[in-house]
């Protein structure tokens, strides 16, 4: 049996939807597109790839305000 895990697939969605050009979609196109991307979201997050992410935009995010002090 053969399973495929839902945030890989959502990922490949995600990396060929945005690989098209930006003047051949519509706005009902981003507004799926946009969807697309805050499930995939939802499902890493949990997920210690999705806490390592949070993790380093943390210290991005404290270090481009420690620098603008």
């Amino acid at each position: 049996m053969l399973t495929i895990n839902v945030a890989v697939l959502l990922a490949v969605i995600i990396v060929v939807r945005l690989r098209r050009r930006t003047e051949a979609r519509s706005r009902n196109d981003e507004k799926l597109t946009v969807l697309i991307v805050l499930v995939f979201g939802i499902l890493v997050a949990p997920t210690a790839f999705g806490q390592g992410i949070v993790d380093v935009v943390g210290q991005l995010a404290a270090g481009i305000t420690n620098s603008s002090r």
